[in-house]
């Protein structure tokens, strides 16, 4: 599995029904001002303190996002890492989506 995936095939997976768990890891005020709705907080400065919570979802797809796409790759690769095999980062990161799938989401 590749470390990056596109909007584009984050969104395709979001809507196909078999969807990913996503995991927004910018922190508490980035994720305020806009998130994706089905995404879970999960801040880079606190995964390690909180990695358990993803227990259940070992398995499972998991796409990391953050606002260009920089601290989801280095948490995607950490995960990897704490051996959840099936991580990616989401390119370009939320700005990308709002540019590429959601042209009227609020853009910072």
């Amino acid at each position: 599995m590749d470390l990056e995936t596109s909007c584009a095939r984050t969104h395709e997976l979001l809507t196909s029904g078999t969807s990913p768990v996503l995991i927004d890891c910018r922190e508490r005020e980035e994720y305020d001002t806009v998130h994706l709705q089905s995404a879970v907080l999960l801040p880079m400065s606190e995964i390690a303190s909180r990695v358990e919570e993803l227990r259940d979802h070992r398995g499972e797809h998991l796409i990391v996002y953050c606002h260009h796409g920089m601290r989801s790759a280095q948490v995607a690769v950490w995960l990897r890492e704490q051996g959840f095999v099936n991580v990616q980062s989401m390119a370009g990161g939320i700005d990308r989506w709002a540019i590429e799938i959601e042209p009227g989401m609020t853009r910072y």
